[in-house]
């Protein structure tokens, strides 16, 4: 590793190219309704819990990704379409159950939701795996590693502030917000299955 070089681009703040491509592909503000959703009747212990959980989680699949996730997909004869449409079809099942048995999504284990659904594919999904490598390959490990952590720590504070929105929203407005977060959810899910199909028919009918 060249170590004058990256101290050159510290100074530059050419590191830090990566980190607003990454937070657009993120999407912290897009995801916190339905943070809000899944946690609103937690307590703050288990809420913080959840936070930590899903930052934790999020950044060891972005950095096992960046380690491994082209041979591991090339393995397994997996695309990143074939990713994108089962991470849609996960997530478009969990927001029609969220939006028509809300109680029963509230019973979601409490000990894994930090890992699914909101550390993977929530905050670290399709899209932003998908950046990590692009990133990589234009401004190297170091680089795309910093920003993903400076941005996951972005997350973590913006949920962590959770509470406080909800707070100002109140229980009427949070209820609002978990109806149209599942709506958001399925839409969001809907985009990925659908550019996941669309990515696979270029391929197939390239070859």
């Amino acid at each position: 590793m060249d170590w004058v070089l990256l101290l050159k681009q510290f100074l530059s703040f050419k590191i830090f190219i990566p980190i607003v491509p990454i937070f657009v592909a993120i999407d912290v503000l897009g995801i916190l309704p339905i943070f809000i959703s899944l946690t609103m009747e937690m307590e703050i212990t288990a809420r913080k819990r959840v936070v930590r959980q899903s930052v934790l989680t999020a950044f060891l699949i972005g950095i096992g990704f960046l380690a491994a996730g082209k041979s591991v997909f090339t393995l397994l004869g997996v695309s990143v379409s074939d990713f994108k449409i089962a991470g849609g079809i996960l997530l478009f099942i969990l927001s029609v159950v969220d939006f028509i048995f809300p109680d029963r999504t509230r019973t979601f284990p409490k000990e894994t939701l930090g890992v699914m659904p909101i550390g993977i594919p929530l905050i670290v999904g399709p899209a932003v795996l998908t950046l990590l490598l692009l990133t990589v390959d234009a401004y190297g490990y170091f680089s795309t590693i910093v920003c993903l952590i400076l941005n996951l720590l972005i997350v973590w504070f913006v949920f962590s502030q959770s509470r406080r929105i909800m707070q100002l929203l109140g229980e009427g407005g949070s209820k609002g917000i978990a109806k149209v977060a599942s709506l958001l959810l399925a839409a969001f899910a809907v985009m990925m299955i659908r550019t996941g199909l669309t990515e696979w028919a270029g391929l197939y009918l390239r070859n």
